[in-house]
């Protein structure tokens, strides 16, 4: 298949069922990672639990609708265009079999360090990442781009109540002001895939119903995907409740092992999600479904939590500009970090 196919084929079977597993209609073009409601409340919620250690600028109210409506963007991008949906689509999604292997090539417990070599490893066994996903890839590539924006943000805090120089401490201020904009932005839309995360069927071969797979349980092949995370979520679920259920602060000191993690737990609700819905979980407002779906958006809201804080700290040790000066240096030793940050051509 080629890149993205995975996406597209789900997008226009939910278009053209219409009446799904929920008896709801479903509009062409639906979400297909949690819908508005879903990742808005994964966004909000998210910024709204961080912890003090994390700049003040960041867990303002308006930060909060900011990252939770952004959250919803990267599934507004769909449709752009070929070169631009053929790049994008497939970091929505991870297909990890039930080997916990990704398609029978690597396993999610360990996956090589970069796309080139997680694209090697695919093609060994006949497949590329336009079908599996690449899901952990954009969580570690947002991560650490919200880790050099903060390093960003520390070194100009520290260095313009040290800054003498008129023209460049305006400079400096100005520039503190863009960095916290783009903060806002690169985590808002970071939160999509971290709450993409959080979805079972974004984490599974069977990401629409139970597939082409053996099937002794009898799982429904009905296409619930649309149905459960987009309707399902806006009629039974709220963000109150899933604030509730969020989890205690877990530390991260790898990005990798943990969006391993987090991925492997979201899998392995898979079988859980699927008995819930044979035993009619996801009609009406059955408690079990909406159980379940709570848990899982706040897994969602959790992580992004916990790796926003992570990010921060992970920051205190980063570097910046060229030749690399480190946050270091600058917040405690006091080196001057204009050249760095303005540029030297």
């Amino acid at each position: 298949m080629g890149m993205g196919s995975r996406w597209r084929r789900a997008a226009l079977a939910a278009s053209a069922l219409g009446v799904l597993a929920l008896g709801a209609l479903v509009p062409h073009g639906a979400a297909l990672a949690w819908g508005s409601t879903g990742h808005r409340i994964i966004g909000r919620l998210g910024v709204a639990t961080l912890p003090e250690e994390v700049p003040a600028f960041l867990r303002s109210q308006q930060s909060i609708e900011a990252v939770g409506e952004l959250a919803r963007e990267p599934d507004r991008w769909r449709n752009a265009g070929k070169t631009h949906d053929n790049f994008r689509d497939p970091g929505h999604f991870i297909d990890v079999d039930d080997n916990g292997r990704i398609l029978g090539g690597p396993a999610l417990a360990a996956l090589p360090l970069t796309r080139s070599d997680y694209e090697t490893a695919l093609r060994a066994v006949g497949t590329e990442s336009g079908h599996a996903g690449f899901l952990p890839y954009s969580i570690i590539d947002g991560w650490q781009q919200l880790a050099k924006d903060f390093a960003y943000w520390r070194v100009l805090t520290a260095a313009i109540p040290r800054e003498t120089n008129p023209e460049r401490k305006a400079w400096m201020q100005a520039d503190l002001k863009r960095r916290e904009t783009l903060i806002v932005h690169d985590l808002g839309i970071w939160a999509h895939y971290v709450g993409d995360a959080s979805q079972p069927m974004h984490a599974s071969v069977h990401y629409n119903g139970w597939g082409d797979y053996p099937n002794p349980e009898g799982y429904t092949q009905d296409r619930v995907h649309v149905p459960f995370e987009g309707p399902f979520v806006q009629r039974n679920v709220s963000e109150k409740a899933v604030r509730a259920a969020m989890t205690a602060p877990q530390a991260c000191d790898a990005i990798e092992v943990c969006t391993a993690r987090y991925l492997g737990q979201t899998a392995a609700t898979m079988i859980p999600f699927f008995k819930m819905q044979k035993a009619g979980g996801l009609t009406g407002a059955h408690p079990a479904g909406v159980g379940f779906t709570v848990d899982r958006l706040a897994a969602g809201a959790s992580e992004l939590r916990d790796l926003t804080v992570a990010a921060w700290e992970a920051s205190a040790k980063g570097g910046f500009g060229y030749p690399p000066v480190t946050v270091d240096q600058v917040v405690r030793e006091g080196v001057d970090p204009w050249t760095a940050l303005y540029g030297d051509d």
